[in-house]
Formats: C-alpha cells, structure tokens, sequence
C-alpha cells in the first residue's frame, strides 16, 4: 500500500512538473508571437509614412527618380516579407534606401525647410525608435524560451512537445545604424 502511494505521489508530481513546463513554454511562446506583432505594427507604420515622405521629396526632386523608386520598391518588398530573415533582409534594404532619400534633403534647401518634409522626417525618427524597442523586445523574448526549452530538464517537454527554435530578428550592414536625420 505504502509503495502504492509513492508511486502515485512520484506520478502526480511528475505530470505537475510537465503541466508547469509545458504551460511556461507556451507563455514563453506566445510573448515571442505577441513581440513579433509589436514589430508588424511598427513597421507597418513605417510603410505608411513612407509614401508621403516620397510624394514630398518628389516635388522638390523629381528627377531623382531612381532614389524615389528605390524607396518604393525597399517598402514593397517589406511589405511582401514573410518571416523573420526576409523581414530584416527587407528592412535593411528600407534603411538604405532611406539614407539616400534623407541624403538628397541636403541637395534642396526648400525641401529641407518644408514643414511636411519635416513632421514627416520626426514621424518616421519616431519610428524607427519604436521598431529597434519591438526588434530588442522581440530578440529578448526569443533569448528567454531558447534558454528555458534548451535547458535541462525543460527540453525534454520542448523535445516531446515540439517546441522549435525561433529567429533572431538581426539586422546586417548598414541596416544596423539608425536612419540619420540631419540638418
């Protein structure tokens, strides 16, 4: 009787303990989904502004088509991303291409005093502030599961369970600086 009670006891703890792990991989989970959300808000914020800031530009620099069309295809193609690695590919490409529209703001002194070239030039600073929190957020969230379902002896729920690995969100080249807004 008596080792008939240990064994239930040795039962019930052990499926308390898969209960518990499992449900905090879950939790770990969802808060990396739920990150990930926070940086489609973000960028899909970025997209939008996007637009107006070329449509601003292409007034006082309409012959720089090739710098405006640049910027429109990098948003399209972040816009069309899916998962993490395209995401950052198709964000570093946004970056670069914003860089090069920032740039020509120097070549024109009446758009670089345009109040509309200008609030849209502090949106998209917001921005870009509010995408490296949700992109640190997100890789944060990724560190803490990696940790919990690669550790002893929460991997073996993680194995049994099929928890898998998650992408950093890791941003390459010149993607890595901030979009500089100088005047």
């Amino acid at each position: 009787m008596i080792v008939l009670l240990i064994v239930l006891g040795v039962v019930v703890v052990l499926g308390l303990w898969i209960a518990i792990t499992f449900n905090g991989l879950v939790r770990l989970r969802n808060r990396i989904d739920n990150a990930w959300s926070q940086i489609d808000v973000q960028l899909k914020r970025r997209y939008d502004l996007i637009p107006n800031l070329v449509e601003t530009v292409k007034g006082y620099a309409a012959h720089e088509k090739e710098t405006l069309e640049r910027v429109i295809q990098a948003r399209a193609q972040g816009v069309q991303a899916q998962g993490v690695q395209e995401q950052a590919q198709a964000e570093n490409m946004i970056t670069g291409a914003l860089r090069q529209l920032f740039a020509l703001s120097e070549q024109y002194p009446n758009l670089k005093a345009n109040e509309n070239f200008l609030a849209l030039q502090e949106e998209l600073t917001a921005t870009e502030d509010r995408i490296r929190f949700a992109r640190q957020f997100y890789n944060d969230s990724v560190l803490q599961y990696d940790n919990r379902r690669q550790a002893f002896p929460a991997n073996v729920i993680a194995g049994m369970f099929n928890f898998v690995d998650r992408e950093y969100f890791e941003v390459e080249g010149e993607g890595r600086e901030p979009v500089q807004v100088e005047f």
